[in-house]
């Protein structure tokens, strides 16, 4: 089968770029508003469309693995054996839910053994192929959830639940229900919110802005020391928040920071680090937030402008600590500036005019979602005022085909996507069914003595547990399925909650053991990829600490707790505080090494500095200057030096 590979890539690489541009112009349709003389096109009625686009998005996830199969010569007859039972399976059980949902539409419909098994194989295949494209984890949930909906009955002690009939549980919560399931709200939510901002992204990178990006981040901040490091955290900080995915923002930046970062002299470890933290905290940071604020908004029922006026202090809090962490490891290593280290070409006026490309689209979705129109509608405005743009840029000019192929790339991501969506929907079915997020609260809260704190511990190791290996948007839905009734029911405000579940699910693409983003950007520097993972966790330590202090002190959310700016200010410059010392303290260096007692202190004091209580916040103040005060004492500043 391997032969004559060439051929065999060429019709497979075709097929994803035919079926990802079919995505991608079907999914736009679908929510293209009315302007003015314009007809709306869509949307399109549910019972077909959804099983059209999932059957759409499994032949995209076929046609690639083929394609990558040939490629690297594994292809072999029992591959295609599998792809053709796959399509013909998906064909099947998406026209069966078309057909009942017609029935449905109109009569009463009763489900039987058939039916479940119909359901049965579209969660089979939903499993092998999330297997394939995202990794055993997520894939293993989805099964244990698919066995439980179907034996809870028989579970012992408090994982009982009430019997039912297994035909109509399995057939409804699974397949056939509109609400829930594989095709349920969830994945409503994707077509509706999320699929226009990855094609938004996609096409961002398809008309060279980001390498516009990159230029003019490592042009501002090449006299610094850590230069590539903080440029690599501008870039990435930028393009993560329009992409939402942390992975492809490392393989798409990452190959040229991080051997920058790498040639200013920090390690691979470090390097890999640095541009991994980022492009995940690019999924906190508004506007757009990799689309997540939209879709929380909808869940929590809250406006778009209630959600990134949440975040903002978190998020940029987060960032402070990663430029911080950087300022401390090049004084650690003694980097020093030369003018040829770098290697980038400096900035040139075309760089310059297409930042127009980046941030003309953002400007014009925060317009209009803050004034009222449809996070789709302001996607659509977005994509229909960048494809112009881009023109732009002479490369588009030269190759129109380039906004083409961004589109089937698009296409291609929503797709993929929509494999691990399916397994939430799996997942979120179950827990509604059986009842089990309500039973895990009245667990929590009896194992935990009514101790919010100890309840945050715990639904922090179990967000970070569940977000192993998933994206993160259909990790936060599937976490928040689980946590939010336990965190709402200690007190905590419903947003808080969900930033809080959402914060964590985006820390389990850097914490190991399976750090997705990080092991990709190790895969770029040449380090290791759980090395990488722990360097990743110790600099992106504050996207696990700051949680917790909005948990006790809301007003660092602004919009959510406290609004008087005199109880904001001290919050706000308690947290500042906190970040210099925890990041001194992780990396072990401010002016010269510190000893092991100093690092403790310093995590003590930050600990003391992001409680709610007034006492331990100006004694740890108290015991931080003295700190500081001692090293200025032992390690004065050399004349020159330039962070």
């Amino acid at each position: 089968m391997t032969d004559a590979p060439t051929g065999a890539s060429r019709i497979a690489g075709y097929s994803v770029f035919t079926i990802g541009l079919i995505i991608a112009l079907a999914g736009l349709a679908n929510v293209m508003p009315t302007y003015d003389v314009l007809p709306r096109i869509g949307p399109f009625p549910v019972e077909w469309f959804r099983p059209l686009f999932y059957w759409l998005s499994i032949l995209v996830f076929l046609a690639g693995d083929a394609e990558r199969r040939i490629t690297s010569r594994r292809l072999t007859a029992l591959h295609l054996v599998a792809y053709a039972v796959a399509v013909i399976g998906i064909t099947y059980v998406c026209y069966d839910y078309y057909r009942i949902g017609q029935i449905i539409a109109n009569s009463v419909m009763f489900f039987g053994p058939r039916e479940m098994y119909v359901a049965l194989t579209a969660a089979a295949l939903s499993i092998w192929a999330c297997w394939i494209l995202w990794g055993a984890p997520i894939a293993i949930i989805g099964a244990i959830a698919l066995l439980y909906l179907g034996t809870g009955q028989y579970w012992p002690g408090p994982l009982q639940t009430a019997p039912s009939d297994i035909y109509d549980t399995i057939s409804a919560n699974i397949w056939y229900d509109s609400a829930q399931g594989i095709l349920g709200s969830i994945m409503g939510v994707v077509l509706t919110t999320v699929l226009p901002f990855i094609i938004l992204g996609a096409i961002l990178e398809g008309c060279g802005a980001g390498g516009s990006m990159i230029r003019i981040s490592f042009h501002l901040m090449k006299r610094f020391k850590g230069g590539p490091a903080y440029a690599a955290i501008l870039a990435s900080a930028l393009f993560g928040t329009v992409s939402g995915s942390a992975v492809a923002n490392v393989v798409g930046t990452g190959v040229v920071t991080i051997p920058m970062i790498r040639k200013r002299g920090f390690n691979a470890n470090f390097a890999g680090a640095v541009e991994a933290t980022a492009s995940t905290g690019g999924q906190i940071l508004p506007p757009i937030m990799g689309a997540a604020a939209l879709v929380m908004a909808d869940i929590v029922g809250v406006s778009y402008l209630t959600v990134i006026l949440a975040v903002i202090i978190p998020a940029i809090a987060y960032y402070l600590s990663l430029f911080l962490a950087v300022y401390f490891e090049s004084q650690k290593l003694n980097i020093e500036v030369t003018d040829n280290d770098i290697g980038v070409p400096a900035p040139t006026g075309q760089d310059w005019l297409n930042m127009v490309l980046v941030f003309g689209p953002i400007a014009i979705i925060v317009w209009l979602l803050v004034s009222g129109l449809s996070a789709a509608g302001a996607s659509i405005a977005a994509i229909l005022l960048l494809l112009p743009l881009s023109f732009l840029n002479p490369e588009v000019r030269k190759a129109p085909w380039l906004l083409i192929k961004a589109l089937s790339e698009g296409g291609k991501v929503v797709g993929q996507l929509a494999v691990a969506i399916a397994i939430v929907g799996i997942v979120v079915s179950t827990l509604s069914a059986t009842g089990v997020p309500t039973s895990f609260a009245v667990l929590l809260s009896g194992a935990s003595s009514n101790s919010l704190l100890f309840a945050l511990m715990i639904a922090a190791v179990g967000c970070i547990i569940l977000g192993m290996g998933m994206p993160t948007l259909p990790a936060y839905i599937a976490i928040i399925s689980v946590m939010g009734p336990t965190l709402q029911g200690f007190g905590m405000d419903l947003l808080a909650a969900h930033m809080f579940v959402f914060f964590f699910g985006v820390a389990a693409g850097i914490t190991p053991p399976v750090a997705l983003t990080a092991f990709a950007a190790a895969s770029v520097s040449g380090g290791r990829p759980i090395a990488t993972a722990i360097a990743s966790t110790r600099i992106g330590a504050m996207m696990f600490l700051i949680p917790f202090a909005w948990a006790f002190d809301d007003a660092l959310l602004l919009g959510i707790g406290e609004t008087d700016w005199a109880m904001v200010m001290p919050s706000i410059l308690f947290l500042l505080v906190a970040l210099y010392f925890s990041t001194s303290a992780l990396i072990g260096h401010d002016r010269g090494k510190l000893s092991i007692l100093e690092r403790v202190l310093r995590l003590g004091v930050t600990i003391a500095l992001l409680t709610p209580m007034a006492l331990a916040e100006f004694g740890g103040l108290a015991i931080g200057l003295a700190l500081v005060a001692y090293r200025f004492a032992v390690s004065p500043r050399r004349k020159g030096e330039v962070a």
